[in-house]
């Protein structure tokens, strides 16, 4: 799986954002200072998630970004997949792909291993939501198992 900076910058972002709902829009600029990114990086991010709806933003005086839908209700995954995030770790094009990752085509000897665990990825990040992520959840959930 290739999870950049693109894809955590832009659950970081999200994540800021469900922190402060039902308050007023809030603006890039005071996210990039909090979470110490990019103000032009966001705005980049941002114009991907606005497309794909999972948020909303607002004009003039106190405009800004809230989230489309609620915190409980946006899983970290579509969050990854809307900034064009690959959730898998093969090579080659994926499950489907007539079209393997070596010279000649074929698959390589680990693909069913790769592409089982980018499945798996998948499966856990569309497990979890913002709200996971802002209340503490999963670290109760890692103190737990330890």
């Amino acid at each position: 799986m290739r999870l950049s900076t693109k894809g955590r910058y832009a659950v970081m972002a999200m994540a800021d954002l469900a922190q402060r709902e039902g308050e007023r829009a809030v603006s890039l600029a005071d996210i990039a200072v909090r979470q110490e990114i990019s103000l032009s990086y966001l705005e980049q991010l941002f114009a991907r998630l606005r497309r794909r709806g999972l948020v909303k933003s607002s004009r003039g005086p106190g405009g800004g970004y809230r989230l489309a839908r609620g915190p409980e209700a946006t899983n970290i995954a579509d969050i990854v997949l809307a900034v064009d995030e690959p959730l898998r770790a093969t090579r080659c094009g994926g499950q489907g792909s007539r079209r393997g990752c070596m010279m000649k085509g074929e698959r390589c000897l680990t693909h069913d291993l790769w592409e089982q665990m980018g499945e798996r990825i998948h499966e856990y990040l569309a497990s979890v939501t913002l709200a996971d992520v802002i209340s503490g959840r999963l670290a109760l959930g890692r103190q737990a198992a330890a």
